[in-house]
């Protein structure tokens, strides 16, 4: 016998299951009759492709029974693909998703709080560990005549070893396939009756496509109401048919709801769903659903996929990232194509013809839902917004092809609309001689609003769209234009061209003085001093060069490693001719105060715009030596 100790992560988790979902205690079956369902068609997809077990006799089914009295037990027994030694230490010992620390540590201990959050993320077996004591787990693997015994308590270690010869429960596995043994806790033992697994099935399982049977003792009663006698009794509790395949008038809502929980393994509702039944040169079926709540891992490289292929109702493969576009990820759901072949491998997955259609069309079909959510059901777009608008960004730099549909679904802050507006909502509140489409990025709303460089466009009376999600960054200014709209951020040089109806020569030469004592007192530290239109009460602001990259742009640079490639980019240094610090810097002639007047002109502008200063000892030098003069 081989004892294991639990990845930290498995320990952690077992700890918050036990502890938070103690009110939603009946998923355990759930989540065990899923994990029966995958290794069911695991083997069904090999039976039918792999030439070793094509002559395998497979009738996939689940067993559920269960036993009452003092040691009550609740077993779920499949006959499906099965596991080996290697495969229960890492099937049931570890957890491999990327993000899982990142995931435990967004747990608060909040139990409501937490409970969605580990229903999120898809506790699968361990949820037995809240209604059991013990629970063993027997399994032999298709192709293998070894039968493996896997325990534990669920406080800390497993232990793996040969089953027995003369180990009864083993031998209830008389061919490849698993054998879960929960034995229940007092909070468990509940579930040891047929009316619990019954309505726990039809709830959550009743569109699981292979047949579960429950086996129960039946008292039967002669027609004075006299007990006869006990018989056992095995019966079909679920209706084992692809809900998916079922015309959409046939299926209620609540149908729809309950078969998202069964795929997702999340514990709340979506937030909608799209049906699609394709008929014509291509047959498919598809069925997405939009989780109320963004995928704890969405943001991560190695990201789970939600959405299942299968051909003919035959599973082929959860794990294949290509059968949507990335910025899709959160979709839940599955494909089902009647065209594509049982082999197909992922190799050829990703070149075949009929995946590509089936996935050019899924795309359009899904665009065009949330468009037709956006317009009729405002306040579930807000919620999809605010959990999706980032990865819709992202489809606005890596689909061309759907860039205008994605234009017209993404949304931004403002500083006219409260909360989210979309390009087109801005356009319709252009002024009639506006220009072009205005924007202005950066990390935070809040620095972002306070900008001096929104002053010119708040007078006259001209909105701009508030960018603070760092792909903002990389995206939008790739996009050019909304329409037949140029769109402009008003952190670059020529932005403030616009504004400047009139340029006021006059004020330019009066000032051209003041911005020679700048530019020679700063030096090298800016690419140019320049007199400002844009400003209304702010001494001076910074923008960059229109060909150069952003601040923003450049710290996401350095965060990436690449600031070493990167050549020191210069700002450019703008000053309000109206302002008096400016007016005073005529007249003054002692070089030293006009150096630490202009560095505190850049260096207040820099910190304005949030960007961290170089060296902030020698601003506070230069402000206390400022403050000394004025007394």
């Amino acid at each position: 016998m081989a004892t294991h100790q639990f990845q930290t992560e498995v320990g952690q988790l077992l700890h918050l299951i036990t502890h938070s979902l103690y009110s939603h205690k009946e998923i355990f079956i759930r989540e065990l009759v899923s994990n029966s369902s995958d290794a069911l068609d695991k083997l069904k997809y090999l039976t039918l492709t792999d030439d070793k077990l094509k002559e395998m006799s497979f009738d996939p089914k689940i067993h559920i029974n269960f036993e009452e009295g003092d040691e009550p037990r609740v077993i779920v027994q499949d006959n499906g693909l099965g596991m080996n030694d290697a495969d229960l230490s890492e099937n049931l010992g570890t957890i491999a998703k990327s993000g899982t620390k990142a995931f435990i540590g967004q747990l608060t201990g909040d139990s409501k709080k937490d409970s969605n959050l580990i229903g999120q993320f898809g506790v699968g077996f361990y949820s037995a560990f809240m209604v059991s004591d013990k629970i063993d787990v027997y399994s032999r693997k298709v192709g293998e005549e070894i039968t493996w015994h896997w325990s534990s308590d669920g406080k800390g270690e497993f232990t793996i070893e040969k089953a027995g010869d003369d180990d009864a429960e083993a031998d209830k596995l008389d061919g490849p396939g698993t054998r879960i043994v929960c034995h229940l806790n007092e909070e468990g033992k509940e579930f040891a009756n047929r009316w619990q697994i019954q309505e726990v099935i039809k709830k959550y399982s009743n569109h699981i496509a292979f047949t579960i049977f429950l086996t129960y003792e039946k008292t039967n009663y002669d027609d004075k109401g006299e007990e006869t006698g006990k018989e056992t009794v095995t019966e079909q509790v679920n209706s084992a048919n692809a809900l998916w395949k079922r015309s959409k008038s046939e299926i209620s809502e609540e149908e729809y709801k309950e078969f998202y929980k069964s795929i997702s393994h999340d514990g709340g509702e979506p937030l909608f769903w799209l049906h699609t039944q394709a008929e014509g040169t291509l047959e498919y079926t598809t069925l997405f659903y939009v989780p109320k709540t963004a995928p704890f891992d969405m943001n991560y490289a190695e990201y789970k996929p939600g959405v299942k292929l299968y051909v003919r109702r035959v599973f082929i493969t959860d794990d294949e990232k290509e059968l949507l576009p990335t910025y899709l990820r959160f979709l839940k759901g599955v494909i089902d194509s009647e065209d594509l072949p049982l082999n197909v491998s992922r190799e050829i997955l990703q070149q075949n013809r009929i995946m590509t259609n089936i996935r050019n069309a899924s795309v359009n079909k899904i665009l065009a839902e949330f468009k037709r959510i956006a317009l009729e059901d405002p306040d579930s777009y807000k919620e999809f917004i605010e959990q999706y608008n980032r990865p819709l960004k992202e489809g606005l730099y890596t689909d061309y092809s759907h860039k205008e549909d994605l234009m017209e679904l993404v949304r931004f802050k403002s500083t006219k609309a409260e909360g989210y507006t979309s390009l087109a909502e801005y356009s319709e509140r252009m002024l009639p001689d506006q220009k072009a489409i205005y924007y202005i990025t950066g990390d935070k709303e809040s620095t972002l609003r306070n900008s001096p460089l929104l002053e010119a466009y708040k007078k006259k009376d001209i909105e701009v769209l508030i960018m603070d999600d760092d792909i903002d960054e990389i995206v939008v200014p790739g996009l050019m234009k909304y329409k037949e709209t140029d769109l402009k951020a008003v952190n670059r040089s020529d932005a403030g061209e616009d504004l400047n109806e009139k340029a006021d020569k006059k004020k330019e030469k009066d000032t051209k003085p003041v911005v020679e004592k700048v530019q020679k007192a700063l030096g090298d530290r800016v690419k140019e001093v320049k007199v400002s239109v844009r400003l209304a009460d702010s001494p001076s602001c910074i923008v960059v060069d229109e060909s150069d990259p952003t601040f923003q742009m450049q710290s996401m640079m350095k965060a990436m490693g690449q600031g070493a490639e990167l050549p020191e980019i210069k700002p450019i240094l703008e000053i309000n001719p109206d302002h008096e610090i400016v007016q005073k810097l005529k007249d003054l002639d002692d070089e030293e105060r006009v150096s630490d007047i202009s560095s505190l002109l850049l260096d207040q502008a820099l910190l304005v715009e949030g960007i961290q200063l170089k060296d902030p000892a020698d601003f506070v030098k230069k402000l206390n030596r400022i403050m000394g003069g004025a007394f």
